[in-house]
């Protein structure tokens, strides 16, 4: 799966040795048997498999749906309320009737600090799902992937311009490799569609915004949602904003598709536009599992792998062209955002161990207290006893 995979395998193995090794020092008489560090392994990469499987089906899902070659149903602001809609419901009744999770009283959710973070941020939200789910009708799923690759750029320079994160020399010249892989890619791609790719870039733009925004609005004040959290806070937001353009943009075009036909527009498949928003919803719930029980940069890595695997499905199965500068290029790319995923590997090492080190260099009570005792007869014993 790649060297990043490895390196997240190898740190849930030492994790787990390392619970191995505290577990059978604190006590002698404890008979548990230690975590198996095989079955440690197994778990992540079963986290990282669905993850992958259901965010691949969810964006081949997508591209059936409004693809007009396909189900032909191209209106992707009303597949995206029908996510919306459907998402806000299932998360309320876990959240308020089933009680699966509870909402976040630190700090509460008041709605001061919903106007402040949430709206904002289900704003952006509403623009990212908009925007990539109507690049799909212009470009093929390759390429799609391979705008993509963009999105640490757009992060890192909006960090650096917020000034959440610093300027690094080597970290930009990183992030103009990645955009000099892209642009060749685009160079090459053969069904290459000018609003196609303004929508994703857009996309991807308003995405890089949101995850710094979340870390800006919530992360700084305390606030930690999970997926069904941030769902039930989130998805009516979005779905409130996605009515202006729905209303402004594609209800004019419903009416006139409606109009153009003798029998009317066809109503959407409930199993088709049901499954497909379920898909949706666990999406989110994988999101969640994978970055809990592993990291963010694992995610990271293994969207890297469900990438080339889109690019493969795409090339083979939907009979999409794939260039060699196409190849060419985004294998640059994949190579820049590679080193931008180790990088920050070794920077959570670095962080940790100086963690780790901090933690050690504190004295103990009891060593500060003999240390105490000790210091008049380091300095030469009892007053009393010092000699001319």
């Amino acid at each position: 799966m790649g060297a990043g995979e490895d390196a997240a395998a190898g740190n849930g193995t030492t994790k787990a040795a390392m619970e191995v090794s505290s577990s059978s020092t604190a006590s002698t008489t404890t008979q548990a048997a230690p975590p198996s560090v095989l079955r440690s392994v197994l778990l992540s990469y079963a986290y990282v498999g669905i993850w992958i499987s259901l965010s691949f089906s969810v964006i081949v899902y997508n591209k059936y749906i409004l693809d007009p070659k396909m189900y032909g149903w191209p209106f992707p602001i009303s597949l995206t309320m029908i996510h919306m809609a459907f998402c806000a419901a299932l998360a309320f009744v876990l959240v308020r009737v089933l009680r699966v999770v509870s909402v976040p009283t630190s700090p509460p959710m008041t709605p001061r600090l919903y106007g402040a973070s949430v709206v904002p941020i289900g704003a952006l939200y509403a623009l990212s799902l908009w925007f990539s789910n109507s690049a799909y009708i212009y470009l093929s799923v390759s390429f799609i992937q391979m705008l993509k690759a963009l999105m640490p750029v757009a992060v890192y320079s909006l960090a650096v311009a917020l000034r959440t994160d610093s300027f690094r020399r080597a970290s930009m010249l990183n992030m103009l490799a990645i955009s000099a892989g892209v642009a060749v890619a685009a160079a090459g791609e053969a069904r290459f569609d000018a609003f196609g790719v303004t929508l994703q870039l857009a996309a991807v733009a308003a995405e890089a915004t949101r995850l710094v925004l979340i870390q800006i609005l919530l992360t700084s004040r305390g606030m930690s949602l999970n997926p069904i959290t941030s769902l039930y806070y989130i998805a009516p937001c979005c779905l409130a904003f996605l009515t202006v353009p729905w209303y402004a943009v594609e209800l004019p075009r419903l009416r006139a598709a409606a109009a153009a036909s003798p029998a009317g527009l066809p109503r959407p498949d409930v199993f088709v536009f049901g499954t497909n928003s379920l898909c949706a919803f666990a999406l989110n719930l994988a999101v969640f599992l994978l970055v809990g029980k592993t990291s963010a940069l694992t995610m990271n890595v293994a969207g890297v792998v469900k990438d080339w695997l889109l690019i493969a499905f795409s090339w083979t199965v939907i009979k999409d062209t794939v260039t060699p500068v196409n190849l060419a290029g985004y294998g640059i790319a994949f190579l820049g955002v590679a080193f931008y995923n180790h990088a920050k590997l070794q920077g959570l090492k670095a962080k940790e161990a100086e963690r780790k080190a901090a933690a050690m260099a504190v004295p103990k009570p009891d060593d500060a207290e003999a240390a105490t005792r000790l210091l008049p007869e380091k300095d030469g014993g009892a007053p009393g006893d010092h000699k001319n």
